[in-house]
């Protein structure tokens, strides 16, 4: 499989493989968060702890959908998830490039506040062409969830 370059919004073409590698190298995800134009808009970050990945939604004026409570918006609740597993299938396969979303489902199960989120996703079944990955959102308490999500993505 050679290394296809991606287009970003700027029109700079990337190295998804070479971006993911430099990565790994630096054990700083963040890196690759850089060149996601969406992950910056929302503010999402990323830490590794051993083998799991675990990602931050911080508390963003932004990201509001809902003044009231305030809650945040579930576009962006569901956007942040499916990110959050777009970038574990990156770095645990070592993609070469972007995977593509064939199926995504999200149950909302509480109002997620105007305080930090965090996802956390579990690669289920990979085959040669498709992958599957769980992925559960929470604020202050893993056990909480306010969204739980199934998505099936395109890889390689």
């Amino acid at each position: 499989m050679s290394s296809e370059p991606c287009a970003v919004d700027d029109g700079v073409k990337l190295d998804v493989k070479g971006i993911v590698k430099k990565a790994t190298e630096l054990n700083d995800f963040g890196h690759l968060l850089e060149h996601v134009p969406y992950a910056k808009f929302i503010g999402m970050g990323v830490e590794r702890f051993g083998d799991e990945l675990v990602f931050k939604l911080p508390a963003k004026d932004d990201n509001i959908g809902n003044p009231i409570l305030p809650a945040l918006h579930g576009g962006v609740i569901a956007g942040f998830m499916e990110m959050s597993a777009i970038v574990q299938l990156m770095v645990f396969m070592q993609t070469t490039k972007v995977p593509k979303v064939v199926d995504f489902s999200i149950d909302y199960l509480r109002a997620g506040y105007h305080k930090d989120s965090f996802a956390e996703c579990k690669i289920t079944r990979q085959g040669r062409r498709v992958a599957n990955v769980s992925i559960n959102c929470w604020q202050t308490n893993r056990k909480h969830l306010i969204a739980t999500a199934r998505a099936h993505f395109l890889i390689d």
